[in-house]
């Protein structure tokens, strides 16, 4: 048997300002955008070329998961967005308007910068050594 992760669910605030910062601003691949009722939608984003690993953007309903957003995994960096190229990406990140909490920093296991989707949500931009 075969297993993979296919999806992670973000609480976002609103459908399509989430498509604009995730398509637009970042460069990640809609790759679902379907409507499941007058309110409900399916909505699927990937990184270019891997369309089977995505973040699947679920829009708060209820009070409950409207207090989650951009707190999901309890202030904790909870995703982590890996390139080949730290400086390349973190320059055309910054002049896209993405806000990063610090500046670029050398770990033992790469370069890395924090920095937070419009909802709140921390991500490391990180390259690996």
């Amino acid at each position: 048997m075969t297993q993979r992760l296919h999806a992670v669910t973000l609480v976002v605030p609103d459908y399509d300002t989430a498509i604009a910062f995730y398509v637009d601003t970042l460069g990640f691949t809609l790759l679902d955008d379907l409507r499941l009722s007058a309110s409900k939608r399916w909505v699927r984003v990937a990184l270019p070329g891997d369309d089977a690993t995505s973040l699947l953007l679920a829009r708060a309903d209820t009070p409950e998961q409207q207090t989650s957003i951009g707190n999901q995994t309890g202030g904790r960096v909870g995703f982590f967005l890996a390139t080949d190229d730290f400086h390349r990406d973190h320059s055309a990140m910054t002049a896209a308007g993405v806000t990063f909490e610090e500046s670029p920093r050398s770990e033992v296991y790469g370069i890395v910068a924090v920095f937070r989707d419009p909802f709140g949500n921390r991500w490391d931009l990180i390259q690996f050594t």
